[in-house]
């Protein structure tokens, strides 16, 4: 395994940095995220905070501005408070012991296990997904991998298999393996390293293998949103409480639709809850579906005209009037990003934006 990593592994710009924050960083960020994803923010998250100081001192919102598009913002909120654990009660040091180390906000098992094994050279083996596939294959684990008991047979092997001197390469070895050869269809058998021992191919099952359980189907929701500008040409946006699922972000107000609820409604009374506001509807703007981890949305965007009511942000950490071309320097979640970019394209082109 490690003569072939050494021959073939992938050029990454955290790949033999030898540096441990720029090692924890990409970590982060490839939670859930498959690396040519990640590689370009990456090096923009490195070029503004080529430090873990810097990272520390940084404002959320900067952070969570640099992050944008990425995704799962938790991660940078949590990045960022524990770059601030860091600077003060560990010298600037990223820990290099596992009890220092799960200290850290968002550091779980895996990324300890990655970090202190690929900056450290410290024993602990990783188990991610692609670890999983190759681990599953190899010694012919053909049990649910969803299972708890199936991941902790898979954990015990790897445990056992890791490489005393160079732990490091051992775990980025197997999920490059696992990236690049045992993928998890069509994977390229003949020029994988360990396959004359592979039970899964040996037994012409690398297509069984791992066998997963459906995952629960993603519900599917509405969302109605209000696009309320003022007499000044200024649109409403308001910041989402840092403890609620893309905390930290600005976004356009509104919420779910209601059963048996026409959107238009939903805009209004979900502009009442979260604002105390009246308004009218002018049009519709934009029609969006994007997709969750866990569930769906299609995005219902209406350009509102306020009747009654001065905004309050009743459901939100703050609220805002900005001009439209001021939108590109806040953070939104991709979905309302797309809104962004239309009204900010229109408000250039000169094209007719009032209500």
């Amino acid at each position: 395994m490690l003569d072939w990593y050494d021959q073939n592994k992938r050029e990454m710009p955290w790949r033999d940095c030898g540096n441990p924050y720029k090692i924890w960083v990409s970590e982060i960020m490839l939670q859930q995220t498959r690396v040519d994803q990640a590689t370009p923010y990456f090096n923009r998250f490195m070029n503004r905070f080529p430090t873990v100081q810097d990272l520390a001192k940084a404002d959320q919102q900067e952070v969570l501005k640099v992050w944008e598009g990425l995704g799962y913002y938790s991660r940078a909120r949590h990045l960022h408070a524990a770059a601030k654990l860091v600077v003060d009660e560990f010298d600037g040091n990223v820990p290099d012991n596992w009890d220092d180390i799960t200290e850290l906000k968002g550091v779980g098992p895996y990324t300890a296990s990655a970090v202190l094994s690929i900056a450290y050279q410290k024993k602990h083996a990783v188990v991610d997904g692609n670890v999983i596939r190759v681990l599953s294959r190899y010694l012919g684990i053909e049990d649910n991998v969803r299972s708890t008991s199936t991941k902790n047979t898979i954990q015990d092997a790897a445990d056992e298999l890791i490489s005393e001197k160079r732990p490091g390469d051992f775990n980025q070895a197997v999920m490059e393996l696992g990236a690049t050869i045992c993928t998890p269809s069509n994977p390229t058998c003949e020029e994988c390293p360990i396959q004359a021992n592979c039970v899964a191919y040996k037994t012409a099952k690398t297509e069984e293998i791992p066998y997963k359980s459906s995952a629960k189907k993603r519900p599917h929701h509405h969302i109605g949103v209000g696009i309320v500008m003022n007499k000044d040409e200024e649109v409403l946006i308001a910041l989402r409480p840092d403890d609620e699922m893309l905390g930290g972000m600005w976004e356009f107000p509104g919420g779910k639709q209601e059963e048996d609820e026409e959107m238009e409604n939903t805009v209004k009374r979900e502009l009442k809850e979260e604002l105390d506001i009246a308004v009218s509807i002018s049009k519709p703007f934009m029609k969006l579906d994007h997709a969750y981890s866990h569930f769906k949305i299609t995005l219902h965007a209406y350009l509102c005209e306020l009747v009654d009511g001065t905004p309050k942000p009743k459901s939100s950490q703050e609220i805002r009037w900005i001009a439209i071309d001021e939108l590109k320097d806040y953070p939104f979640p991709k979905a309302n990003r797309k809104l962004t970019e239309k009204l900010m394209n229109l408000d250039k082109g000169q094209q007719e934006l009032k209500i």
